[in-house]
């Protein structure tokens, strides 16, 4: 079961790695990106079918069929969700036994090259901002993979974690500019009595990067999970 599917990037990654037969249940709330999805992969050594579920996950988890899984994998997920709802995720697998693998959470670590004296600042504010309801109730942001941690391990569950930082480089100017671009207006929403000082960052920032010397590191983290013993 893959959650917050989208296009089902994840699960073509995912599917040549795992190898063998495979059958996906890719859950989404989008009908346009569940339409993107392909119902069938196949390769030299693997082959999966996609079955899609039309599903809101902020109200709607307790209706996923979970028995039967083998594995729960999400992308980008866990850092928008609250710490009740990452609970229930972890107690839906512990019941099914599944195994869990939650990759790019955003872990709260932002570093510029060259580095400007309102970046720490500027992301003080983006992580004040992950932290707001994301349609899920007050969203774990960067403590998403520590509290990941926290929730399988008293469900009996061996947990290990490892950095998936996005290293951005100078050529990746659109990237960029938009990640300047959204914590701008993410930054203004948390502090819009400082909106000159973080436009004035983001106007500094964009210099760099249009002289080709922008560097960028997000801290994300990777989390794997299975369970020691039976549900």
């Amino acid at each position: 079961m893959d959650l917050g599917t989208g296009t089902a990037a994840n699960i073509r990654y995912l599917a040549p790695r795992l190898g063998g037969e495979q059958s996906w249940l890719p859950v989404d709330n989008d009908v346009a990106l569940i339409a993107e999805q392909p119902a069938q992969l196949r390769g030299a050594h693997f082959r999966c079918t996609l079955t899609p579920m039309q599903v809101d996950l902020a109200t709607q988890l307790h209706s996923l069929p979970f028995a039967g899984c083998n594995l729960v994998t999400a992308s980008a997920l866990l850092d928008l969700v609250s710490a009740a709802w990452l609970d229930q995720l972890a107690r839906h697998c512990a019941e099914a036994g599944a195994s869990v693998l939650f990759a790019l959470s955003y872990d709260g670590r932002v570093a510029w090259s060259p580095s400007d004296p309102d970046d720490e600042w500027l992301r003080a504010l983006i992580n004040r901002h992950q932290q707001g309801n994301k349609g899920f109730g007050p969203a774990l942001g960067p403590g998403a993979t520590a509290h990941a941690r926290k929730a399988f391990a008293a469900l009996a569950y061996s947990v290990h974690t490892i950095a998936s930082d996005w290293a951005i480089e100078p050529d990746a100017l659109q990237m960029q500019s938009e990640l300047i671009d959204g914590w701008i207006a993410a930054a203004c929403e948390i502090a819009a009595e400082d909106q000159l000082r973080v436009i004035e960052w983001g106007r500094r920032r964009k210099v760099h990067l249009l002289a080709g010397r922008s560097r960028l590191r997000v801290g994300h983290q990777d989390f794997i999970a299975w369970p020691t013993r039976a549900a």
